[in-house]
């Protein structure tokens, strides 16, 4: 083979990895998405972090800048369980973040990082092991700053994986400050 032909291969070679490489990167303006994530919640002072899940969705304005909104609940977890008394709780997020994504060049991947606004609510039960007079319930919630710092691949020009921390607004339980925050693993398809 001569050395043009060689050279021409190699070109084209080249820009079809190249613009598949681009189009796996692809996420354009006016573009929505949404998707499903799993993960865990950590609340300061508890025994055991819940398992959370939930749902979010978007819409990218622009490549880099964009709105998304969220859902996040968790399973019910020990916030203490000694030989006397127990206490169980459960969380719920409803967040609204801007959000900014930046794209690695020639490849797949992104970082993402995304600030605003949600509500936290933590609901519980405690329980006194021997006298049942004294068991109650306690919900406490607050709304405030919230967002999360992570990193996704774009496994086609459609569908993305997102692995993120996040943090929660602070709650009031009684005087003293209660941070949450969390790892989530989410999957989204882009229409």
């Amino acid at each position: 083979m001569k050395n043009l032909q060689k050279a021409l291969i190699a070109a084209i070679f080249g820009s079809v990895v190249t613009m598949s490489a681009q189009a796996a990167i692809s996420f354009g303006a006016g573009q929505s998405y949404a998707g499903a994530k799993i993960g865990q919640y950590s609340p300061d002072d508890v025994d055991d972090d819940a398992v959370s899940y939930g749902v979010y969705g978007g819409y990218k304005f622009t490549p880099n800048l964009g709105v998304e909104a969220e859902y996040l609940t968790t399973g019910d977890a020990d916030a203490f369980n000694d030989s006397f008394e127990k206490s169980e709780y459960n969380a719920e997020v409803y967040g609204l973040y801007g959000t900014y994504d930046y794209a690695f060049p020639n490849t797949a991947l992104y970082a993402k990082g995304r600030l605003g606004i949600a509500k936290s609510k933590i609901d519980g039960d405690y329980t006194n092991k021997f006298d049942a007079s004294e068991n109650e319930s306690y919900s406490y919630s607050d709304t405030g700053l919230a967002g999360g710092l992570g990193i996704g691949y774009n496994i086609t020009p459609v569908a993305s994986i997102e692995a993120m921390y996040n943090f929660y607004p602070t709650i009031e339980d009684e005087g003293d400050d209660l941070d949450s925050n969390g790892i989530t693993l989410g999957a989204h398809y882009k229409f």
